[in-house]
């Protein structure tokens, strides 16, 4: 029995409920990230003590945060937020390994994922052209 073709088989318009949710989920991933991006370029006190925590070493902080801040203007700019997602969901893989190999709480290690999610999210809702590469069934 031949099965019932994705929802998303092909691109769809976007709706304005959709497309505004995925702005929204955009931005508010992007801010929190270039926040965390600009914080490790100036390496305040809580960003050593995480540092230390994860057993990195604290000059490695301002390479870290231009990584992070050039992924998420990547990701902020249309033409390119897929090929930025792509580049965050590396990042924060690595987030994740790190924070699994200092022994972090479950929080710790779970919220990089969180962030991955939102900002996948965030495209997922405004870009018809993701749908067909991401089917998600109903």
């Amino acid at each position: 029995m031949p099965s019932a073709p994705s929802p998303c088989a092909e691109p769809q318009p976007t709706t304005k409920g959709r497309l505004w949710t995925g702005r929204i989920l955009t931005c508010l991933a992007g801010l929190f990230l270039l926040f965390d991006g600009v914080c490790k370029l100036f390496n305040p006190s809580f960003v050593v003590q995480a540092s230390q925590h994860l057993g990195l070493p604290v000059n490695l902080a301002v390479g870290i945060g231009v990584l992070l801040i050039v992924c998420t203007l990547l990701y902020l700019i249309p033409r390119t937020a897929v090929l930025g997602a792509v580049l965050l969901t590396g990042y924060l893989g690595g987030a994740v390994a790190i924070h699994l190999r200092a022994g972090s709480t479950t929080f710790e290690t779970v919220f990089p994922v969180i962030f991955a999610l939102i900002a996948w999210a965030g495209i997922y809702l405004r870009e018809p052209r993701i749908c067909p590469v991401l089917p998600l069934r109903r």
